[in-house]
């Protein structure tokens, strides 16, 4: 659910990223995805803005990625295929801290060729830097603070002043999404106003996907200990009326939907080969996959199970 909060954040506030990332204003639009033109793409963690001169490309990351680095490299090639004429800026944002050697990457080297791109680790960055535009007010509670509560506490008072209510609904939703990274949610509840929240169709989206996804994690562990255990900890964890409609239509059904729907929700649309594959595999392969694919970090690791287990 990051990627497409962070996605969202990019895009309805290129201003406020532009000034951030690049130091200066500059008018971007949104450019889609498709310019890169190749396959495989995780489309919904790329973001593209492009202006008549420079393209700004960022990517959210909540985990290190070893293939980070070829990625950048990957992505500055098809952009300049596409528009060999403008300047890119890439920017890799880890969210969350970490002491892996890996977010100190900014280069990938081969012989004869070098391609360096920016990494930003937002617990290295003040959150003074954030305060003061709109659209990077849901990062600062991630930032480099002594006390994320208080920091978050007065993200909160700023948020609560924004004019446009819609506004106000979506910069609150997206900003208890991203501080829950490292906040306990009661905690984040607590000083953000709920029902402004529910307002956005973002909090909507949050809430749906971590139903699903507790419904996922307690069939899981349920069914290691017998299938009546399994209903009762997926009921704790989620949609009743899921599981209810799930059990009707038949369990390899069921588990092909909740599947889809999470693959869906962090890869985008998949592919049809792998599609055909997901529906082959047996009951059995189906409850291993949905819980595999809570630790997926691209569309290459389903692609590379699958593989392993069609």
């Amino acid at each position: 659910m990051y990627d497409p909060i962070c996605k969202f954040l990019a895009e309805s506030y290129s201003g406020d990223f532009a000034r951030w990332l690049l130091g200066k204003e500059v008018s971007l639009i949104q450019l889609s995805s498709s310019e890169l033109s190749l396959e495989p793409i995780r489309a919904d963690a790329v973001i593209l803005l492009g202006s008549s001169q420079e393209i700004l490309h960022i990517e959210f990351q909540t985990e290190p990625d070893a293939d980070m680095a070829f990625r950048m490299l990957d992505y500055r090639v098809r952009m300049y295929r596409r528009f060999p004429e403008k300047e890119m800026r890439q920017h890799v944002i880890y969210l969350k801290r970490t002491n892996s050697p890996l977010v100190e990457q900014t280069v990938f080297e081969l012989p004869k060729t070098r391609h360096e791109y920016e990494v930003v680790k937002m617990w290295e960055v003040p959150p003074e830097r954030l305060m003061n535009e709109e659209g990077l007010l849901p990062l600062a509670t991630l930032s480099k603070t002594a006390n994320p509560l208080e920091t978050l506490t007065e993200v909160g008072k700023r948020i609560d002043r924004i004019g446009n209510r819609r506004q106000r609904s979506n910069i609150s939703a997206a900003t208890a999404i991203l501080a829950s990274l490292i906040l306990e949610k009661e905690s984040v509840k607590k000083l953000l106003r709920e029902d402004i929240m529910k307002e956005s169709t973002l909090y909507q989206e949050w809430i749906e996907t971590a139903t699903a996804e507790g419904i996922a994690r307690g069939m899981a562990r349920g069914l290691a200990e017998g299938m009546k255990e399994g209903m009762k900890e997926g009921m704790k964890e989620g949609m009743k009326e899921g599981m209810k409609e799930g059990m009707k239509e038949g369990m390899k059904e069921g588990e092909v939907k909740l599947v889809f729907k999470l693959l869906k929700r962090r890869f985008g649309e998949i592919p049809e080969l792998l599609a055909r594959k997901i529906h082959a595999l047996p009951l059995a392969r189906l409850e291993e996959l949905g819980e595999a694919l809570l630790d997926f970090t691209s569309i290459e690791s389903l692609t590379t199970w699958l593989e392993r287990n069609s």
